[in-house]
């Protein structure tokens, strides 16, 4: 379930993307982190209602970008002083990274 936002309007989420509101990286993270051995080509992280607008926004992020969105938002976590879930999240970059460069080397031993 991804994590729910609640705000008047958009100008409000967009203050909060521009102050690097920590629970905007907190609920990306989270959501890749619960989805990390799943299947799903897209995963829901975030919900943000607008009040104002009566609108939900709902931000999803591919697979394929998993590990350049967790690098993105471990300075959040490191601004944060979450220094074990800084650990963590490297340790899943590193494990995405190794992943991609093996699928890559099997495609490569296979197509010969």
């Amino acid at each position: 379930m991804a994590v729910e936002i609640t705000v008047q309007n958009t100008d409000e989420f967009q203050e909060m993307v521009d102050n690097r509101d920590f629970r905007i990286a907190e609920a990306i993270v989270s959501g890749i982190l619960k989805n990390i051995n799943g299947k799903k080509k897209h995963v829901h992280v975030l919900s943000v209602t607008c009040l104002e607008e009566e609108e939900i926004y709902d931000i999803t992020v591919e697979r394929k970008h998993f590990a350049e969105t967790l690098e993105e938002n471990l300075p959040h976590y490191v601004r944060e002083e979450r220094y074990e879930d800084c650990q963590k999240i490297v340790n899943i970059i590193s494990e995405l990274k190794n992943q991609d460069i093996s699928s890559i080397l099997n495609n490569l031993t296979s197509s010969k």
